[in-house]
């Protein structure tokens, strides 16, 4: 059965695009398809080092291969339709095909909010309580974390885009965005969207926020414990094992709170583009920067599976 089944008048969409300037779409594709390479490669590359080596199986590596894994999945439900539109001017999109990539875009965005606040809790008992560190964050915990991430990501996005799908497209099927975005279909929709859109921003902002909270709670134990710690070297380890997800959390929270915690009133097509972007196809992007680069043991791994691949590449030559 359709997804918008008698919702609609119009059978398709038309996603404006980022720009329609010839002269721009090459270079942006090129652009946008190098950015999806790197995140395609140091996602999965990132899933593929911590299962490879033994010493990366611990709570945080797995907590980081599955937000390796979300940040991929939402970046892969944009960045193709995107580099489609650019390169053969692809913009028609269904209904059905429309309302997948809004549900996938919102799942695996809900997914990650959840998974940083799991991480923030790791964190916490890291530092905070080190003796009883691998007793409370057993296998289980960890499973269970990332299950109950993902079953609220999807419930909460199942709601967002059951909420979406009451909308009403009279006459314009035109989408002023280059993906099938909320503020885009509700400035499209001809029906009254007043009610659904408090109801569907209250419980993604609440959920949001209990997310920001859980973080802020366990980052002001997490700091407290440091300062009580006697030792500067030890005030330094403990910092840097948190130091790549509170790099990541302003990154992604701050982008979304000024995306979609506003008025709709507020939202200018034009600056929700640059955010979009900047959203769907760098933060991804930058996670893997963030967590690799300033990770030694992740960096440690990757050097020595590259010097146990060099001889095996030299057998061929």
């Amino acid at each position: 059965m359709d997804i918008m089944e008698n919702r609609s008048e119009v059978n398709e969409f038309i996603l404006v695009g980022l720009t329609d300037t010839p002269e721009l779409q090459v270079p942006l594709f090129i652009m946008f398809t190098i950015i999806y390479l790197i995140t395609l490669v140091g996602k999965l590359g990132m899933v593929i080092l911590i299962l490879c080596d033994s010493n990366l199986h611990t709570p945080m590596y797995f907590f980081l291969s599955n937000l390796s894994l979300v940040d991929f999945g939402y970046s892969t439900a944009i960045t193709p339709k995107v580099m489609a539109s650019l390169l053969v001017g692809d913009k028609v999109v269904s209904y059905n095909g429309c309302a997948t990539q809004f549900f996938i875009f919102v799942a695996f965005s809900m997914v990650e909010s959840f998974l940083l606040a799991a991480m923030a809790c790791d964190r916490h008992a890291a530092v905070c309580k080190p003796l009883h560190y691998t007793s409370i964050m057993t296998p289980s915990v960890c499973v269970g974390l990332a299950i109950g991430s993902c079953v609220c990501g999807f419930l909460n996005s199942s709601i967002h885009t059951r909420g979406t799908s009451s909308f009403n497209f009279c006459s314009s099927n035109v989408i002023h965005h280059f993906f099938c975005d909320f503020p885009a279909l509700v400035a499209l929709s001809c029906s009254e969207t007043h009610i659904i859109e408090l109801i569907l921003v209250f419980a993604v902002g609440f959920n949001v926020f209990f997310a920001i909270i859980v973080i802020l709670v366990s980052y002001l134990f997490i700091f407290i414990a440091i300062l009580w710690m006697h030792s500067a070297e030890g005030r330094q380890k403990s910092f840097s094992t948190c130091t790549s997800h509170l790099t990541a959390v302003p990154i992604f929270y701050g982008t979304g709170i000024f995306m979609y915690l506003q008025p709709s009133s507020n939202h200018p097509m034009d600056t929700d583009k640059i955010a979009s972007v900047f959203y769907t196809m760098f933060i991804p992007m930058l996670n893997r920067l963030v967590y690799s680069l300033r990770n030694k043991e992740v960096k440690k791994t990757f050097l020595k599976i590259s010097e146990g691949i060099k001889p095996s590449l030299g057998s061929f030559f």
